[in-house]
């Protein structure tokens, strides 16, 4: 079975068809992948049109024998039956083996988030005597003020910052747009760093529009941020597991414990299903609980 060839096919369809973003057909591409791995170990050279819910359920359950997690196993069910999808679609097959495949069920695991003593103590460990010390705080402060995905901040251009109104464009997943406010402190630094430290750099070509750079000239990677993170953690003494998007947590988190509206972040973070921002009132009610111990005189 030359699965490449269908693959290849399944991918232009999640692009022109679906408007995925490259991450989220990467991550498509991967899923499948696995299915059809798990195929040749079990040493079950069939064709598209002989799979089965069987196998399809025997991947899945291999997969949890591996140690999958159960929002792990759920993105790779999305992924196959996507798949499924595009291919009763082109009419490669006739029936979908994976219409009646279950998808577990996921606990609701609370994010990670910092205080905003935490948040403090991760710019203060920057050193900005240096230029990507800088251009570092601008970073943290972009993430912290606009809860945005690590993805949105490398993409971040300047055209795309409108500092009269206070706002920024970004391009979210699926290549949505969104407008999102920010805070005079981000823009204070972003500003420092665009008319100080960038202005000396030479740029890439075909990098001229994206805020932040590397010493080459050219977009920060994901990676670059994440690495930069896990520095400061350590640089800070902040003893937490913590990536980009423990940042974007804690936007959402001191958003709702201050009051704001669910609606509103739900616009900000440019999440399509007010049920994934609810995850986050579970930690106001943690804090309003720890609020009514600590100070309620009848507590």
């Amino acid at each position: 079975m030359n699965i490449q060839s269908y693959l290849k096919g399944f991918s232009a369809y999640l692009k022109l068809e679906r408007s995925l973003s490259e991450n989220s057909i990467n991550a498509y591409h991967n899923d499948v992948n696995k299915l059809f791995e798990y195929l040749q170990l079990a040493k079950q050279d069939i064709t598209l049109k002989a799979i089965s819910l069987k196998e399809l359920r025997d991947f899945i359950i291999w997969l949890n024998e591996l140690g999958a997690q159960a929002s792990t196993q759920a993105r790779v069910i999305s992924g196959i039956k996507s798949f499924f999808m595009y291919l009763m679609e082109e009419e490669l097959i006739e029936n979908d083996p994976s219409a009646l495949l279950e998808t577990p069920k996921i606990s609701r695991k609370l994010p990670d988030t910092l205080s905003i003593h935490e948040i403090d103590q991760l710019i203060a460990a920057i050193d900005a005597s240096k230029p990507e010390g800088i251009r570092n705080k601008a970073i943290i402060e972009v993430l912290y003020s606009c809860g945005l995905r690590v993805s949105e901040l490398t993409e971040l251009k300047i055209s795309n910052i409108f500092e009269e109104t206070e706002f920024i464009k970004v391009i979210g997943k699926g290549n949505k747009e969104r407008i999102v406010p920010i805070g005079t402190t981000a823009l204070k630094f972003i500003n420092i760093y665009l008319q100080e430290i960038r202005v000396h750099q030479t740029v890439k070509r075909g990098n001229e529009d994206y805020i932040f750079l590397n010493r080459f000239g050219s977009k920060l990677s994901r990676i670059s941020i994440f690495n930069l993170i896990k520095t400061l953690a350590v640089a800070a003494g902040v003893r937490k597991n913590i990536s980009p998007h423990t940042l974007r947590h804690s936007f959402a988190t001191h958003l709702i414990e201050g009051g704001a509206d669910l609606r509103a972040i739900q616009e900000m973070l440019g999440h399509s299903s007010i049920t994934t921002t609810e995850i986050y009132t579970h930690l106001d009610r943690d804090y309003l609980k720890t609020v009514i111990t600590e100070f309620h005189p009848r507590a």
